[in-house]
């Protein structure tokens, strides 16, 4: 029996115990947690189990395949080092929480019908956005009232789609559902959203950066590459997902070139690195799929990674503002490296990144994804300029003039976690067979070529050239506070005038209609007031005879409409 749990339930049902533990046992049993929880997906055999029978529905809450073990493997591990890295932390609501959204990750990874995913999926949504209201400030509430509304919303159309989807078809199984049915373009909306699709994304950039230092290393890893699971799962070989996905590489790079916010920058930068998952998806090859487990599973390592080591900038100095940072070269030089190696994973050869994104770039390719491929070469190079040039200048060595409040190493726990992320880069680069062989379906393909190793360091040092002239000759956008304007502006500043317009529109209306009412009242009762008060025409006492001669008249009036009825 113990083998039909689904290993989610581990990490949820550990993090109910977390508030109650004395301070002395609760950072070795928050290890623990992932550590059981890995042994335990370790020892799974291949197929479907825990079933269970809901009315007419037959629920599969375990699925074990090679793509939810890929998955699977990398969720546990960045919980791993999320937990580490939080070590250092006494807030037991983060660490329940973060606890709760990782095991609610994990636990939709290996579900193997809808509806579990929908629970999970929800589940998700409720438990990270206290990684978000931690952070205890107006903005950080604020933000995370949209983040829930979005991610709640999310599931709302999920559900939507689930049931038009059992409606229509009497199975909940979740495997290839595509976009031919309504049900199917009903859920991908709902993935999307997650996925941060373009003109669905503005809550990653907005959330994200608002949660607390640790809180945001655990967001990135999760949300968005459940989404994309979601997306292999389901959606594997769809056409439309290509165009998507290119546009998703390319425009967020505008943006993180000019963002003053570090882990903003970071954050657009992660939504860069979905679109090539996505396009990944689109394609829907086996080397593509692969491409988009390995590049998931490689990029949570590296993009954690940027986040802890901008996050311990952060603790350290106060602000992850470009504008107010620079000059740590010598007094976080372990930080300096571990980011470094956050950012070569991105590009360069025998680091993780290498290893995994070319599946996905050669799949399109081979695909004849002229486009595409086109796109996600000039994209890989902007992430780069972006995350492994820029952001490293402004925050080492960039001249500031700015007080610190503490420039010093972050405690031993970060610097662990960081290591810990750092080696992962660097091994699965240099030794990439394990990664290869947990993969969907067998992987055919040498990543370290000559052309492949030469056209990649091109791609590198021409980015690194075209840094170094825009910044000697000032074409580089200067750091500084600045509002950027977004597609959010739509409903977060245009909505919100129209909604305040419409109402000061009915509110008016309303006045003139009530006013407009009390004057035809007011005319009313002045005219009862004339013909009926005293002496007026209705008012006054009327003769005997006069009376009895108008009533003689009315009957008799009656009488002849009487007759010619």
């Amino acid at each position: 029996m113990i083998s039909e749990l689904n290993p989610g339930i581990i990490l949820i049902a550990g993090a109910l115990l977390i508030p109650v533990l004395p301070n002395s046992w609760r950072n070795p049993y928050m290890i623990a947690i992932p550590v059981a929880a890995f042994a335990y997906v370790l020892g799974l055999p291949i197929g479907e189990f825990g079933k269970i029978q809901l009315f007419d529905m037959t629920l599969t809450t375990l699925r074990v395949d090679n793509l939810s073990l890929t998955f699977g493997y990398i969720f546990l591990i960045a919980t791993l080092i999320g937990v580490i890295y939080a070590l250092h932390i006494g807030d037991s609501i983060q660490h329940t929480a973060g606890m709760i959204y990782a095991g609610s990750a994990v636990g939709a990874a290996f579900a193997g019908d809808l509806v579990t995913l929908f629970v999970f999926w929800e589940l998700t949504a409720i438990a990270s956005v206290f990684l978000i209201w931690a952070a205890r400030t107006q903005r950080a509430y604020d933000a995370g009232q949209r983040y829930l509304i979005i991610q709640i919303g999310s599931g709302v159309i999920l559900l939507a789609g689930i049931l038009i989807y059992y409606r229509d078809t009497g199975s909940i199984a979740f495997n290839a559902i595509g976009i031919e049915t309504l049900a199917g373009q009903i859920m991908l909306v709902a993935i999307g959203i997650k996925c941060a699709f373009p003109l669905l994304h503005n809550w990653l950039q907005d959330a994200y950066p608002e949660a607390t230092i640790t809180g945001t290393v655990i967001l990135s890893a999760f949300t968005t590459k459940l989404a994309v699971y979601a997306l292999a799962r389901g959606y594997a070989g769809t056409d439309i997902l290509i165009p998507i996905g290119a546009i998703m590489a390319a425009f967020p790079l505008f943006y993180g070139i000019i963002e003053n916010d570090l882990r903003r920058v970071l954050a657009y930068a992660l939504n860069n690195q979905l679109g090539f998952m996505v396009v990944g998806v689109g394609i829907g090859t086996e080397l593509a799929i692969n491409g988009v487990a390995a590049h998931a599973f490689v990029h949570i390592l590296y993009k954690s990674l940027l986040f802890m080591a901008v996050g311990a900038v952060l603790f350290r100095v106060g602000t992850a503002k470009a504008s107010e940072l620079g000059g740590l070269v010598r007094d976080m030089p372990l930080t300096l490296v571990f980011y470094l190696i956050g950012a070569a994973a991105i590009a360069l050869p025998f680091f993780s990144g290498f290893v995994a994104k070319s599946l996905i770039v050669s799949a399109a390719l081979k695909g004849e994804h002229f486009w595409a491929w086109m796109t996600l070469v000039l994209a890989s190079a902007g992430v780069f300029l972006i995350c492994g040039l820029r952001l490293p200048y402004v925050i080492f060595w960039q001249p500031t003039s700015a007080p610190y409040k503490d420039k010093k190493e972050v405690p031993v726990n970060m610097l662990i976690a960081m290591g810990a992320a750092a080696a992962l880069c660097i091994g699965i680069g240099v030794y990439y067979h394990p990664l290869y062989a947990i993969l969907p379906y067998n992987v055919k393909y040498a990543p370290y070529t000559l052309d492949h190793i030469v056209t990649q360091l091109q791609i590198v040092a021409f980015t690194m050239l075209v840094f170094t002239f825009m910044l000697r000759r000032n074409f580089f956008p200067t750091a500084k506070n600045s509002i950027l304007m977004e597609v959010d502006w739509f409903y977060r500043k245009l909505s919100y005038n129209i909604a305040v317009t419409l109402t000061l529109m009915a509110q008016a209306s309303w006045r003139i209609m009530i006013n407009n009412i009390v004057q035809v009242a007011a005319d009313l009762e002045k005219w009862i007031n004339t013909h009926h008060s005293t002496g007026s025409i209705f008012g006054r006492t009327w003769p005997t005879g006069n009376m009895a001669f108008w009533a003689t008249v009315m009957l008799g009036g009656y009488l002849i409409l009487l007759y010619f009825r």
